[in-house]
């Protein structure tokens, strides 16, 4: 499993798994102990985790959520500290500790404890989910040397 089965719908507290399509949207069951099912049809407002990212004031723009949680997951371990009940002040010092680059413009303090929110989620049921995988880094970095490899190849030909 990996944040693309992982969903949020707008609306509706707490995340979802993806249990699977249907011809005119998705089902969803809750993660927490009702595993209540819910229908989402295409006037639902679903967003995936692998698809939401933090605005940033840097280059990119902004920062993919599982970068966030790898940066949470070994910043705080278990326990990030503060949860959604928090002051707006330690929520903002919480992110800015985490992602100094934020822009604080964009990203408001309900974005904060939907994050915070989230993670404890995830944390609590599916925890391998919090961290990009070694093997996904690898992976990556042996594609850029074949790549490589394969540009000094032509350029000897």
């Amino acid at each position: 499993m990996d944040l693309k089965e992982i969903a949020t719908v707008s609306g509706k507290g707490g995340l979802f798994r993806v249990v699977k399509p249907t011809r005119t949207g998705v089902i969803l069951e809750s993660i927490d102990e009702k595993k209540t099912k819910l229908v989402a049809n295409v006037n639902t407002r679903v967003s995936l985790l692998d698809e939401i990212s933090i605005y940033t004031t840097d280059s990119d723009g902004s920062a993919p959520l599982i970068d966030v949680f790898t940066k949470i997951k070994e910043e705080f371990g278990d326990d990030p500290g503060i949860d959604s009940q928090s002051s707006g002040e330690e929520l903002k010092s919480f992110i800015k500790f985490i992602l100094p680059q934020y822009d604080e413009e964009r990203v408001y303090t309900s974005d904060v404890k939907k994050l915070v929110s989230w993670y404890k989620i995830l944390h609590a049921n599916f925890p391998e989910l919090l961290t990009k995988e070694e093997g996904e880094k690898n992976d990556e970095q042996a594609g850029d040397t074949q790549q490589e490899e394969s540009n000094g190849e032509e350029k000897d030909n």
